[in-house]
Order: structure tokens, then sequence, then C-alpha cells
């Protein structure tokens, strides 16, 4: 048994061609993201305080689809979601925040200040007001690449992730098969520590151009997020898609009820979700790690007691 650690900055159809410019900062945020987190576990920190941590790194980045950089509703507005929980199944969340500069952290004072676990919107907003936790003016998160997108999107009447160049001429039947849906690009991190002790963390901004009032499965517990005593599990990918199929809790219940190992339970659980659709980063409470996807790409780092590192976009014949 030893620490591991991962996370994510979101699965989609990352093409192959994808651009330096876009590339390298995102990698750069994760290699930072991961030391921030491996250095926090090597001086004994929980793993709910580390993955709160990375989250809120991953948050502040405009490079990431959660947080400074979330993507905008078809108004033009930020409606922000995040979840949190540990191996003690205390759990956290909100959606539809407006002005908190890290929402990770709300939802964490969701779990610890108030008897519920998920709070939304106005009374989310509120909340944080009370708690005193950092806001700032809507403004601040509607970046000019985040306008440039949504203005993309609209053109080509497209939901879609922000790692996916739209097309504009789209024809009327790659715009009907779209469904009004894509993947999401999301923030995540799992960690575990010497003891088994685990948590996971999940933030987005959710969709380029989603209707108003449109909440995915990042804050959704056992969709996109879960703990327990098994492992932790923060998911990415097509919302929808990973709350019909509970994704974070099948991995956790196939470990328990079917005795799988993290990386089988993983594996089936990405495999069983139609392509296209989800990754995952997962930690057990030994301290494997497991990092599947059945889209292009997924943008992931992880790094464990024993040594290993990894820093990744693309399968690793293409990475």
């Amino acid at each position: 048994m030893g620490w591991a650690i991962a996370l994510h900055g979101g699965a989609g159809d990352i093409p192959l061609s994808l651009p330096s410019d876009r590339r390298q900062p995102r990698e750069e945020t994760l290699r930072r993201c991961l030391q921030i987190g491996v250095q926090a576990l090597k001086s004994q920190k929980p793993p709910l305080d580390v993955v709160e941590l990375v989250v809120r790194e991953l948050e502040n980045c405009p490079h990431f689809n959660a947080g400074r950089g979330s993507v905008l509703t078809t108004k033009g507005t930020v409606e922000m979601e995040a979840s949190i929980m540990d191996s003690t199944k205390r759990c956290g969340a909100v959606s539809g925040l407006t002005t908190v500069v890290n929402p990770i952290s709300l939802a964490r004072l969701v779990m610890e200040k108030t008897p519920h676990i998920y709070l939304a919107f106005d009374g989310a907003e509120t909340f944080a007001r009370e708690q005193g936790v950092e806001t700032i003016d809507s403004s601040y998160f509607i970046t000019p690449q985040n306008i440039e997108r949504l203005q993309q999107a609209k053109e080509a009447n497209r939901v879609q992730i922000d790692y996916t160049q739209p097309l504009p001429q789209a024809t009327e039947q790659e715009t009907e098969n779209s469904n009004g849906d894509s993947q999401i690009g999301t923030v995540g991190c799992v960690a575990v520590d010497n003891h088994g002790n685990l948590a996971s963390a999940t933030s987005t901004g959710g969709l380029v151009n989603k209707m108003v009032g449109r909440i995915g499965d990042t804050p959704v517990i056992g969709a996109g997020t879960y703990a327990n005593h098994l492992c932790a599990i923060s998911a990415t990918g097509k919302g929808e898609a990973i709350i019909r199929s509970t994704v974070a809790r099948d991995v956790a219940a196939l470990m328990e009820f079917k005795g799988l190992s993290l990386e089988e339970a993983a594996a089936s659980v990405v495999e069983s979700v139609p392509k296209g659709n989800v990754g995952l980063i997962a930690v057990s409470a030994s301290g494997e790690v497991a990092m599947p996807f059945n889209t292009t790409g997924m943008f992931r780092a992880c790094a464990t007691e024993d040594g290993y590192s990894e820093i990744s976009i693309w399968s690793s014949k293409h990475d």
C-alpha cells in the first residue's frame, strides 16, 4: 500500500492535430498540479485536502473548462458545478454558480457545514456569501476564448466540448446526429494516502452553448464523482451518458460485488458506455491507478509512491 494520485482535464474528441498553443499550456498545468498534489501527499495532507487543492488550481487555470475557464451557456453566462467525496461517503455538490471563484471549495463547505449534499443556483450563491468564500463579478469567467467558442457553436447550431473545433458549415445531418450534445471538458482529481484513505473531486463549466439550467454528471454523486473504502473515481465526457450509466458508482460496485481489480472494473465500465462518451480516473485503497477512456483522448496525469509518473493526452501509441 502506498499513496497515489491522478488528475484529468477532460476527455473528448481531442484531435491528434491539436495545435501546440492549445496542448502545451494544458500539459504544463497538469504537470504543475500533479507536483502540487504529490507534494501535499508526501507532507501527509489528507486526501480530501489534496483533491480540493489540486482542483482549485485547475479551476484557476483558464485553459480548462472549470472555474476561470468555464464555457458559456447559450445566453453567454457561466453556470459552474462541482462535487467532492471521501472514503467515508461524506460528499457535497453545487450547481449553477455564477460568481464563486472555486466551486470545489463551496462543494466541500456544503458537505461540512450543512445537513445537505447538494445546493444549486441562488441557494448555492447565497450560501457562498454566508460562508465568506471568494466571489467575483461573473465577467471574470467570460474570457475572450469562451466568447469565441460560444459564437462558433451557435453558428454551427451545436452544443459541444471546447476542445472540438465546430464546423461552421455543419450539414443538417451532422447537426441532427449531434442530438444537441457533445462531450464535456471537466477537471478532476482522485487521491489515496498511505493509510488507504481516499477522496475524489470534480469541477466543470459544462457544455459550450448549453441550455440555461442544464446540469451534467459532475455534481451527481455516483455519476461523475464517487468514493468509498475501495476506490475514488472522477469521470469526464458526455454528461448525459455518464449519468445514465452511473459510471463512477459502477466502478466501485464491480470491485465490491464482483471482486474485480480497479483496472478491471474501470475498463469494464468504460467499455459499457457507448464509444466516444467517457473517460475516468480512479485510485484504489491499495494505491493502484486506472485512467481508461473511450474518447479520442483525455488530458490526464498520475503519480504513485513507487515512482511511476505519467502525463498523457491520447493512447500511448500517439503520445
